[in-house]
C-alpha cells in the first residue's frame, strides 16, 4: 500500500516520466533525497514496472482507436488464455483484456483509417481460434488515456 507521499511521486511520475527528482521535490516540498529514495523502493518493489514514452499516435499514421469485443468460443481446443496471448501479436493490437460479461476478451487497436481497422477484424482477428464473434466501437476522441 503507497502512503500519501508515494502516491504524489508516483502520480507527478505517471504524468511526465522524465521529470527529475529535483524538479518532483520542489513541486511536492519534499527533500530531493526523501524523492529519490522513495522511487527507488517503489521500483524494486514493482510498484512502477517501467518508464515509457506516450506517443502521438496520429503522428504516427495511427490516427484512428476502436475498441473491439470478441466472445470465446471454448469449443475450437484452444484456451481463452492461448487466444487472448494469439491476439495480442497481432500488429495494431495496443492492448488484450480478459474480461466478464456477455463478451470475453476486450481490445485496443489502432490504425490508420476504419478500413485498416477493419481489414484487422475480417482478415486476422476472426480467423484466430477461439474467437466467435466481435463487436467494433470506433473511438471519436480520447479524453483520457
Amino acid at each position: 500500500m503507497l502512503d500519501q507521499k508515494d502516491s504524489a511521486i508516483l502520480e507527478e511520475l505517471m504524468m511526465d516520466s522524465r521529470k527529475t527528482t529535483k524538479a518532483i521535490a520542489r513541486e511536492l516540498d519534499i527533500p530531493r533525497a526523501t524523492v529519490h529514495d522513495r522511487i527507488k523502493r517503489m521500483e524494486e518493489r514493482e510498484v512502477i514496472k517501467r518508464y515509457t514514452a506516450v506517443p502521438d499516435y496520429a503522428q504516427m499514421g495511427l490516427g484512428v482507436t476502436a475498441f473491439i469485443l470478441a466472445q470465446f468460443h471454448h469449443g475450437e481446443g484452444t484456451s481463452q488464455r492461448d487466444t487472448a496471448d494469439e491476439i495480442a501479436l497481432i500488429p495494431g493490437v495496443f492492448e488484450v483484456h480478459l474480461i466478464s460479461g456477455e463478451y470475453d476478451i476486450l481490445l485496443k487497436v489502432r490504425g490508420a483509417s476504419m478500413e485498416e481497422i477493419g481489414k484487422l477484424v475480417v482478415d486476422r482477428l476472426r480467423d484466430v481460434k477461439g474467437v466467435a464473434r466481435t463487436l467494433t466501437c470506433a473511438s471519436f476522441s480520447s479524453v483520457k488515456e
